[in-house]
């Protein structure tokens, strides 16, 4: 009686299978930086200790005189390598030297701009218009936010379409989560991107001591109001470029 041999078909078939899967991890391996800038940074990471409010550095465009808290310059950092932001506002309030940070009475009480965490974004080509100059704005938004009302960590906070005084056309925002804090004073504690994720990039001051193991798990502040502007454009200067 002749044996029939069917494991030729079947070898054929799982070759086929593997190939299809080595062509696409290796096309996923070619692909170049900025298709793979929605990547999602890994598990985030508190810093303790003492901030300060800083002017944002020169390689992330922004309105003059703009500032913010340093410990999340270098997340800024992070986004402005590979989305075309413009930071229109960031830390709204007095200065120990007496003057004024950022816009006057735009942003709504308790706004997470008054502790420096929070920062205003439009296109670095400014448009008006929901264009295409917004399509890298979009995908910020999307990779701060990819549901309604339910930010990424780090982010406490993510005013985008869908919430008033902010969108598309208009701007988007988006704060950090942090220790409850007062108006116009430094957070216990910041929420950011993993260590690692502004390498290369000198601290402005000593590392914040790590806290103890035996620390009690911090509790953010409530739910957040959000820092929605009360004027439209929350503090945007309209540009002609």
């Amino acid at each position: 009686m002749a044996i029939r041999d069917d494991s030729t078909p079947r070898r054929w078939a799982l070759g086929v299978v593997l190939g299809l899967l080595g062509l696409a991890l290796a096309a996923s391996l070619c692909l170049p930086s900025n298709s793979r800038a929605s990547a999602v940074p890994g598990p985030v990471r508190l810093i303790y200790g003492t901030g300060e409010i800083v002017p944002i550095p020169a390689a992330i465009p922004h309105e003059e005189g703009d500032m913010v808290d340093r410990r999340i310059v270098p997340d800024l950092r992070w986004i402005a390598k590979r989305f075309p932001i413009y930071v229109s506002d960031g830390y709204s309030g007095p200065l120990p030297n007496g003057e004024h940070a950022g816009c006057h009475g735009c942003h709504v009480r308790h706004s997470d701009h008054y502790n420096g965490l929070a920062v205003d974004i439009v296109p670095l080509s400014w448009s008006g218009r929901c264009d295409s100059h917004w399509r890298g704005i979009t995908r910020l938004a999307k990779l701060a936010e990819p549901r309604q009302n339910r930010p990424r960590p780090p982010f406490r906070w993510v005013g985008y379409d869908g919430d008033a005084g902010h969108g598309c056309g208009d701007h988007l925002h988006i704060s950090w989560e942090h220790a409850p804090a007062p108006q116009f004073q430094l957070a216990e504690w910041v929420s950011v991107f993993p260590a690692g994720m502004g390498a290369g990039i000198p601290p402005t001051t000593p590392p914040a001591p790590t806290p103890p193991p035996t620390a009690k798990e911090p509790t953010p502040p409530p739910a957040p109001s959000g820092g929605i502007s009360t004027v439209r454009g929350g503090g945007i200067s309209p540009r002609g470029d």
